[in-house]
């Protein structure tokens, strides 16, 4: 459709021939139709993933182990039955297999499966577990999908900043700041992941990405993109503190932008994020303090106050309550609740109201007051409404701060960077890991934005800080919220170079106990749980809670076709069951196996004792969460569904479990 104000409509409206007129503004239709405003990047092929201790086998493609070129080759062969040395297709002539790692590339198919690393049970029995994965994300991510599509009620991720100094990691290469292709690159890693997020989340879930000034801009846009610009929820700025290393103006600032799954749907339950009464208890003290100073005198007794708040440390919580106190003539301590209303609501009430003590009329803001007519009218009959001395100011609502519930969230905060840092090397004992984020801050966002029962997603888990703050969070508040932390043990850069000069290479022993998952994420975790930190010496009381580590693998297809690897895949079936109570971990001869939280029927011949088991159990508090049947036919599948109680969730799972967890494939799970 032409647009008289569009330049491009303008000139083909001058064009003199009809037939050439009109051909031309229906190719520009065409271009519109098919044009999408945003973000526009290059998208790049997805990630290869190298495999240390998959096995070289013929048929499967290779790369060096010590990475001095980016190179593969397909395995034709061995040399003799000892097969210690392979001979690859192409360039690639004849190769210790001992040099040779095997690579996964994308298109692929991957088969997943988790290995458990270590335990650690301090919660009670019926505590959930807190499940920290140590393995490429994008692959974690995937098989997260088939055990948790839209069961995650809050992801947050601290990305990569891609500032240049960062040294991440793109298809087995650090990333350098003169890359032109950095940013696409970027782009381009990020929205496989989110595209998967998304569908982890549930449509009451939310997603809090950190981020800095680089790539602010471009986030932004591709959050837009993947979750809709009507779901955007806020731009929250941090201020860790001034930074006089900028020329012009500091750069202290980053910034989580917080997005919806579905807005309208987190909306319909009706609940909202406030700020719990964090300080109130101090504040109400130190108000009395000052108006008993002050004799009576309102005026003296706020100034007071406002000194008191101007001493607190920036990153104080009373601060947050320094803009909305007051004292009533009486000597009440009050919120600051403005009644005029929001910009968003222009059309409330706009009838003038008066004092009644003096008969002054009060203007009508703006966008009217915050609420209808006879509400108004009603509040200032029952003395609810505080007018001020001079009228042209909005009068306010009388609500004493002890009855407060709190405070909606505000966008912008103040807290020192190094508060984490300090935390973090107690915990370790010493200072190995730079700029971890700081546990207190997620505390404060995970307790406004997820319930006590929530499951909290993190695969961007570096030092282990989502799941300290959901751990701490529990043990505050009593909640029962589960954490998922995927992480991997890269080295950075500059350690990485460090550690080839010394002989080491990626999987090699010396290589890995230096990765951020064994040296930090790992240790970090345990210290805060058990009490101990790994010299044994003692950090804290530690914690109730149980936390379980795994080593994402990848499964030899030919292992699991013979029944091989059921150990490997039980943990998927654990996680999609609520990651709760004991783990199915062998196939039962009864063919047979039920849990607090799920079952499992291995084969369909056992079917009628499987049934009784789930039926007695509904009748206690020990219902499962999910069932699999494990059948290649849906007709036995159906028939075993038709025999299960009513209200449990039931899952197929074929025999061979490779088309249940494959992935890799086109970027998705099938």
């Amino acid at each position: 459709m032409a647009d008289e104000t569009n330049i491009l409509d303008q000139l083909i409206s001058q064009v003199g021939d009809d037939a050439l007129r009109s051909r031309l503004a229906r190719e520009v239709e065409l271009l519109r139709g098919s044009r999408r405003f945003g973000l526009v990047f290059d998208r790049h092929l997805p990630e290869s993933v190298r495999l240390a201790d998959y096995p070289i086998r013929k048929g499967i493609r290779v790369a060096l182990r010590d990475e001095s070129t980016t190179a593969t080759w397909a395995v034709l062969g061995f040399t003799d039955n000892t097969r210690a040395v392979a001979i690859l297709d192409g360039d690639g002539g004849e190769r210790s297999v001992s040099d040779l790692v095997v690579v996964r590339e994308f298109g692929e198919p991957i088969y997943p499966g988790l290995t458990s690393i270590e335990k650690i049970r301090r919660g009670s029995a019926d505590a959930p577990w807190h499940v920290i994965i140590n393995g490429e994300n994008f692959h974690a991510l995937q098989a997260l999908r088939s055990t948790h599509r839209a069961k995650v009620d809050l992801i947050y991720i601290d990305p990569p900043y891609n500032t240049g100094n960062d040294g991440w990691i793109y298809n087995d290469r650090y990333v350098d700041q003169n890359d032109r292709a950095k940013s696409s690159k970027w782009l381009s890693f990020l929205e496989r992941r989110l595209l998967i997020a998304r569908d982890l989340l549930k449509t009451t879930g939310v997603i809090i990405v950190a981020i800095g000034d680089d790539e602010h801009h471009r986030l932004r846009m591709l959050l837009d993109q993947i979750f809709g610009g009507e779901n955007f929820l806020s731009n929250v700025v941090w201020n860790g503190g001034r930074k006089n290393d900028s020329r012009y103006v500091s750069k202290g600032a980053d910034y989580m932008l917080i997005y919806a799954r579905d807005e309208s749907a987190l909306a319909e339950r009706e609940t909202r994020w406030r700020e719990e009464r964090v300080g109130v208890e101090t504040v109400l003290a130190q108000g009395v303090a000052a108006w008993s100073a002050a004799d009576g005198d309102e005026i003296a007794a706020e100034a007071a106050m406002r000194a008191w708040f101007r001493d607190q440390a920036a990153d104080s919580p009373v601060r947050a309550l320094s803009r909305f106190v007051y004292f009533l003539p009486d000597g009440t301590l009050c919120s600051d609740t403005d009644m005029r209303a929001p910009e968003d609501r222009p059309n409330r009430c706009r009838t003038p109201i008066t004092n009644p003590a003096n008969g002054v009329e009060y203007a009508v803001p703006p966008n009217g007051w915050f609420c209808e007519e006879t509400t108004l009218f009603r509040l200032r009959n029952e003395g609810f409404i505080i007018f001020r001395a001079d009228p042209s100011k909005p009068p306010r609502l009388k609500k004493p701060l002890e009855q407060t519930s709190g405070q909606v969230a505000l966008s912008v905060f103040d807290r020192q960077r190094t508060h984490s840092g300090r935390h973090l090397q107690d915990v370790l004992g010493d200072k190995r890991f730079p700029f971890p984020k700081d546990h207190e801050v997620l505390m404060r966002w995970i307790r406004l934005v997820a319930h006590q029962n929530a499951v909290v997603l993190d695969f961007f888990g570096g030092s282990g800080t989502t799941t300290e703050a959901v751990l701490r969070l529990n043990a505050e508040d009593g909640g029962n919220r589960r954490s998922i932390l995927v992480t991997n043990n890269e080295v950075g850069a500059k350690e990485a170079k460090s550690l080839r000069a010394a002989g080491h290479l990626p999987g090699t022993p010396g290589w890995e106990a230096r990765g951020v998952f064994e040296r930090v994420c790992r240790p970090r975790i345990s210290t805060v749980v058990t009490g101990k930190r790994p010299d044994d010496s003692l950090y804290s009381e530690g914690l109730p809670a149980n936390v379980e580590f795994f080593d994402l693998i990848y499964l030899d297809p030919g292992r699991v076709r013979r029944g091989s690897e059921y150990a490997a895949v039980a943990p998927l079936m654990w996680l999609e069951g609520g990651a709760q109570g004991e783990r199915i971990e062998a196939i039962p001869k009864d063919g047979w196996a039920l849990t607090g939280s799920y079952g499992v029927l291995f084969s369909i011949d056992a079917l009628k004792p499987f049934a009784s088991a789930i039926a007695e159990a509904a009748t206690t508090d020990s219902v499962p969460r999910v069932l699999f049947v494990i059948t290649d036919s849906p007709a036995e599948y159906q028939a075993a569904v038709e025999q299960l109680p009513v209200g449990i969730d039931t899952v197929q799972l074929y025999t061979d479990y490779l088309s249940n967890y494959t992935i890799n494939v086109d970027g998705r799970a099938t």
